[in-house]
C-alpha cells in the first residue's frame, strides 16, 4: 500500500486527515516543523523535504499560516514534488479566495494558481471556515466586557472532521482539479453565532455590531466567503459547542 504525506499533519485540519487515513489502513507520513522524523519547515525547503517525499505518490497539503510564507512553502513543495515524481497534490483552500480581497485569502488563491500551473496532478478543495476558528475568534473578543462584531456579516462554519474526511477521500482518488466547494449546513449571522458561544460557555457579555468600511468588509457582508448552494456539511455550530464545552 502506498504512503500519503500530509503537510501540517499536526495542525487543526492535518491531524484529522492523518487520523482518518490511518484509521482506514493507509500509510501516512506527517510533515511539520516539529514532527519527527519529518520535521521540515516548508518555507525553507531543503534536503529534508526531498527525503520526506521520497517514494510518496500523494501529498495532502494542509500546512498554512495567516502570518505569511504560504507561497514560498508551496513553491518549495511543488519543486520537491516534481523531483520526487509525486503523482497527486491535494490542496485545501478557502471558499471566496477569489472574491474577498483579504490578504490571507489572496495568498491562498495565489497558492491555488501555483498548483494549477505546476504540471502536477492536483485536486483543490475550498471549504468554509471551521467551527474551531469561530470559537478562537469569540474567545479573543470575549476578553473584554463588550464583544464587538462586524455588522451584517454572516458565516457558514463547517466541522473540521468532515472536511478531513472529504480530503482523505480525494487523496485516495485520481486528481480531479478544482472540485465543488464544501460549506457548513447553516448560514448564520455572526451575532447569532457569538450568542451561541456565550450560552455554551456561560459567559455574560454585551454584543455590539459595528458597521465597518472598505472592500474587504463589503465582500464579507455580501457573502463572498459563503457557499449556500454547497451546504454539504452536517455538524452544526451548537453541536460543536456542546462537544467542546459540555453544555446544551
Amino acid at each position: 500500500m502506498s504512503t500519503i504525506l500530509v503537510t501540517g499533519g499536526t495542525g487543526t485540519l492535518g491531524r484529522h486527515v492523518t487520523e482518518r487515513l490511518r484509521t482506514d489502513g493507509h500509510g501516512v507520513r506527517v510533515l511539520s516543523r516539529h514532527a519527527r522524523p519529518y520535521g521540515v519547515d516548508l518555507r525553507a525547503g531543503g534536503p529534508d523535504l526531498d527525503a520526506a517525499l521520497a517514494g510518496v505518490p500523494t501529498v495532502v497539503h494542509c500546512a498554512s499560516s495567516p502570518r505569511g510564507g504560504d507561497e514560498e512553502a508551496a513553491e518549495h513543495l511543488i519543486e520537491a514534488a516534481r523531483r520526487a515524481g509525486v503523482e497527486h497534490l491535494v490542496y485545501v483552500s478557502i471558499v471566496g479566495v477569489d472574491r474577498v480581497p483579504y490578504g490571507y485569502y489572496r495568498t491562498k488563491y495565489a497558492v491555488e494558481q501555483r498548483i494549477e500551473r505546476s504540471g502536477l496532478g492536483f485536486t483543490i478543495l475550498r471549504a468554509t471556515q471551521f467551527h474551531d476558528l469561530l470559537v478562537t475568534l469569540f474567545e479573543a473578543l470575549a476578553k473584554s466586557p463588550v464583544l464587538p462584531l462586524p455588522a451584517r456579516v454572516s458565516d457558514q462554519p463547517v466541522e473540521v472532521t468532515e472536511v478531513a474526511a472529504r480530503l482523505a477521500g480525494l487523496a485516495l482518488a485520481a486528481p480531479a482539479g478544482r472540485v465543488p466547494d464544501m460549506g457548513g449546513p447553516e448560514i448564520r449571522s455572526l451575532d447569532s453565532l457569538a450568542r451561541a458561544y456565550l450560552r455554551a460557555t456561560g459567559r455574560r457579555r454585551a454584543v455590539t455590531n459595528l458597521p465597518l468600511f472598505g472592500s474587504t468588509y463589503r465582500a464579507f457582508r455580501t457573502g463572498g466567503h459563503l457557499a449556500p448552494e454547497l451546504a454539504t456539511g452536517k455538524g452544526t455550530f451548537e453541536e460543536h459547542l456542546a462537544r467542546r464545552f459540555g453544555r446544551e
